[in-house]
């Protein structure tokens, strides 16, 4: 446990950086656009970018090429370094020919996405944004590539910090177009061309940055690219073959994400500020937790779980599951409670300002609240999927994932069929929750049977202790959050109060009561920080 978690604390202190910088970005962003159509058709045309990206190769990228590469370096007598060049070449061809692709078919793009009911003017704004922001997918790729490659040799920093450079550029880039195009650049009816190709190309700038910064740590880790087109007798059509099922997994979870976007679109269309960008932002803040402590021990476990699979030594991967569980759920379990509880101040402290207004903040914050339900099984899923990615199965994965998308996307339909257009983004986060929570009991059922149990017992009293120690805490905030209201309002003043005495009280009482009931991985956190701030 020792190991994952100062591999974690590394990458989570990159992480939350990151994520803090994002959420900057995200505060200007939405003051420069409002969450209204302006917003709407910058979140779409930005978001197929990273749709055609996942479709394509995310899948391949997310499911098979650490395991492939980790077998290569410990069977290869050069460690690898072949089929690593030859999979950075075949990767940046592919990924040439797509963006090009991608930039010819931008208005099919961006009308399969979007509403009917949106105006002509807000499609061709979209469309003439997508333009711009769809050469991100070659970025996006080369810098995933690379992530996998330094990942494999424990190369843990680069891919965690080069976000928080992206995230610079795009800060600044957004305060530029805040000064230049001012009101007029949060209308989609007035905003001018030049103030488009600003935000375009400004956008695909940070990306840029983003993926240079992995080329160089990449290079300083050893890495030397020689372009390498031979591929018989490679592995690279073996994992090609494995990937088959990634990328099915993947085309199953974008046929979900583009009902939520056709949906969201529509109740965007008939009550502004409650479309696509309220679900889009309030997403990220409901990933800021998942992001920072999840993806972290995700990251780590991987490596170290795919060399246990490959010896067959399914001890040493449950063991490994186990500890990432319980490093996962010990601050994601109290965080999923506050944001159900904090999710409106949150969201009014971050989004009422500039061409923005409170009351589409605060909407954006109740979708959060929805969100917090599904905190933790999300994060539970994502740490099964790896048990079967580390023993090559990409298979398995799919077919969860179809029981996922059915759940999602029958009660995304019913959400948009019986609610009211201001509560149906708040169905849609719903129906997400319910997805994710359906498909790990099933996951761990079948993920269980490939490693013959995954101390389930121990990982299960863990949880129940956790709960126990979070409520209180919760209860806290939820006191904060009322005597504010009564005395102050939701203003961004009141916001500052409900999160630094209910979100950081609640936190803190969270971390006392379960460090007294000994909850060992609270413990290892409490141990970390103390010894670091001892130095």
């Amino acid at each position: 446990m020792s190991r994952v978690l100062r591999a974690s604390a590394i990458m989570a202190a990159g992480t939350l950086v990151s994520r803090v910088t994002g959420f900057a970005r995200s505060a200007v962003l939405v003051a420069a656009l409002s969450s209204g159509p302006m917003g709407d058709a910058y979140n779409i045309a930005n978001a197929i970018p990273f749709i055609l990206f996942d479709f394509l190769l995310g899948g391949i990228l997310s499911s098979v090429v650490v395991p492939s590469i980790v077998r290569r370096q410990q069977s290869d007598p050069d460690g690898g370094r072949a089929f690593e060049q030859r999979l950075m070449t075949v990767g940046t061809v592919a990924l040439v020919v797509l963006t090009a692709a991608a930039v010819l078919l931008a208005r099919p793009l961006i009308e399969l996405y979007t509403d009917a009911g949106w105006s002509a003017r807000q499609t061709e704004v979209a469309v003439v944004l997508a333009r711009y922001v769809l050469p991100q997918i070659a970025f996006v790729g080369l810098g995933a590539i690379a992530g996998a490659i330094l990942n494999t040799r424990d190369r843990f920093a680069a891919p965690m910090w080069a976000p928080v450079l992206n995230n610079v550029v795009m800060i600044g880039v957004l305060v530029l177009y805040l000064v230049t195009a001012g009101k007029p650049g949060a209308d989609v009816e007035t905003v001018s061309d030049a103030d488009l190709a600003l935000l375009g190309l400004g956008t695909t700038g940070g990306i840029v940055v983003q993926c240079l910064v992995l080329m160089v740590a990449l290079h300083r880790a050893g890495f030397r690219f020689r372009p390498r087109f031979g591929l018989r007798g490679t592995g690279l059509g073996e994992m090609g073959r494995t990937a088959f099922w990634g990328v099915v997994y993947v085309l199953v979870t974008q046929i979900t994400f583009w009902v939520t976007m056709k949906i969201s679109t529509g109740a965007g269309g008939e009550v502004e500020g409650a479309g696509n960008t309220a679900y889009a932002q309030a997403f990220q803040l409901f990933q800021l937790p998942y992001g920072i402590i999840a993806v972290s021990v995700i990251t780590a476990m991987l490596p170290r779980m795919s060399r246990s699979a490959n010896a067959g030594d399914l001890g040493a991967v449950r063991e490994e599951f186990a500890s990432g569980v319980r490093l996962v759920s010990v601050l994601l379990v109290p965080a999923g409670l506050l944001l159900m509880v904090l999710g409106p101040a949150v969201a009014v402290l971050i989004f009422s300002w500039g061409n923005n207004d409170t009351e589409n903040a605060i909407y954006i914050g109740n979708v959060l609240q929805v969100f917090g339900l599904a905190l933790v099984p999300f994060s539970l899923f994502q740490l099964l999927l790896r048990v079967f990615y580390a023993f090559g199965d990409t298979r398995t994965p799919v077919f969860i994932g179809v029981g996922n998308a059915a759940v999602s996307i029958t009660l995304s339909v019913l959400a948009a069929a019986v609610l009211p257009p201001r509560y149906v983004v708040m169905g849609l986060a719903g129906a997400l929750a319910a997805a994710y929570t359906t498909g790990t009991a099933v996951a761990w059922v079948l993920a269980s049977r490939r490693t013959r149990g995954l101390n389930g017992r121990v990982v299960g009293t863990g949880l129940s202790r956790m709960y126990t120690a979070a409520l209180p805490g919760t209860l806290l905030a939820l006191g904060v959050l009322w005597i504010t209201q009564e005395s102050v309002g939701l203003t961004p003043l009141g916001s500052v109060v409900m999160l630094a005495a209910g979100g950081g009280l609640g936190l803190a009482l969270y971390l006392v009561i379960a460090h007294r009931m000994r909850i060992p991985e609270v413990s290892s956190i409490v141990g970390l920080v103390t010894g670091r701030a001892r130095r």
